[in-house]
């Protein structure tokens, strides 16, 4: 079967390519499609296998490489412009638009859904106040054509023929939305590069890129309170604002490298993770170190840590419910070896066997029906 990929945009090696990685790790004749493409060399050699990527006309707009989000609007003609007539396979990964791609009835199109438009769907109202486009003119302008998007995403939901969602807590995003059945397939997690520690120390861990979402300012604000260690790893946009009222028991480290990252993951009491996920590959990382994790008891991370096993649950983003959930954890004695017994079931080999076997069924029995 000839193959195509189309995936949303190129622009750094996050969990969406870490999917696309396994991809092209378990099809070496992928051909490649998004809407931009601004990889360094290693990460296409990593991601795509040193491939180059067939884009859009966003590609060459001015400022696309920092500024693509900027085109918003322009995205949905600019998917559709990818002609994928000769492939009787599309496979697409999706956390934007590129479900989208037109196909024809002789073509399979299976897309694994990371998430349905979350700017355009559940995150809309977050996202105009926090953009600042919650009135006058410039809201005025984001809410047409965030409504617009809106249509066309619901337009094209029959042009994909099977549904992939990450998480459990996606699937039901998927049948609210466009009222279709999604199989669930966790993303690949490499947990042979994190390995078990059971040597823990006296400090908790949180990283992140400082974005509102990500709730590092709760996670601050409640250890600002407590006499317990915290050592945070990221940096981002609201860094600054976070510094300001931490105490002296937080440790800033800022921008740090993957072996400092995995170094603390280590050697960490706990990982806390504040906010809610699609899935979050950060806690499982944390998981397969061993090492329990603290974190809000929805989205993602409801489904990936076990409460009272392999971490502990809070309900609500406060500081009181974050608080309680870390005097719960300093009762449980856990079991270091089950913790990373339990994040293998996200690997990244788990991941590529059921991804291959799920579409070779898929177009065995989609070439049977065309006969």
């Amino acid at each position: 079967m000839k193959k195509a990929l189309v995936h949303d945009w190129f622009s750094v090696y996050a969990g969406a390519e870490k999917c696309v990685e396994s991809f092209t790790n378990i099809w070496d004749d992928l051909e490649i499609y998004s809407l931009i493409d601004f990889l360094d060399d290693e990460d296409r050699k990593i991601i795509l296998k040193g491939k180059q990527v067939h884009t859009s006309f966003i590609q060459k707009l001015p400022k696309s490489k920092s500024k693509y989000r900027n085109y918003l609007p322009l995205f949905p003609l600019a998917i559709e412009q990818h002609d994928l007539r000769e492939y009787d396979v599309i496979l697409s990964s999706s956390h934007a638009v590129a479900k989208g791609v037109l196909t024809h009835s002789n073509q399979l199109h299976i897309s694994y859904v990371h998430t349905p438009i979350r700017y355009a769907w559940d995150l809309y109202h977050q996202y105009l106040q926090e953009s600042g486009l919650d009135k006058g003119f410039k809201g005025m302008l984001a809410k047409y054509f965030l409504h617009k998007i809106r249509m066309w995403d619901l337009s094209t939901v029959n042009r994909v023929d099977h549904y992939i969602a990450n998480s459990h807590y996606i699937a039901r995003r998927i049948k609210k939305i466009y009222g279709k059945e999604a199989t669930v397939i966790y993303p690949p997690v490499d947990v042979e590069r994190f390995q078990l520690n059971e040597n823990k120390e006296e400090f908790y861990l949180t990283a992140s890129r400082m974005v509102p979402y990500k709730k590092i300012d709760l996670i601050v604000e409640t250890f600002s309170k407590m006499n317990k260690k915290l050592v945070v790893i990221g940096t981002g946009p609201d860094m600054e604002k976070i510094q300001s009222f931490a105490n002296d028991n937080i440790e800033f480290l800022g921008f740090a490298s993957d072996e400092v990252l995995l170094e603390h993951m280590q050697r960490a009491k706990a990982f806390v993770f504040a906010a809610e996920e699609d899935f979050g590959i950060v806690p499982v990382e944390a998981q397969a170190c061993g090492t329990p994790v603290i974190c809000l008891g929805k989205g993602g991370t409801k489904e990936t840590v076990i409460d009272g096993v392999t971490g502990v649950h809070f309900q609500e983003q406060t500081v009181d419910e974050l608080s309680l959930a870390i005097d719960r954890f300093e009762e449980i004695n856990f079991d270091y070896v089950k913790i990373r017994k339990h994040s293998l079931k996200f690997s990244k080999e788990r991941f590529e066997k059921e991804i291959e076997e799920f579409v070779n069924e898929k177009y065995e029995i989609f070439q049977k029906e065309r006969l």
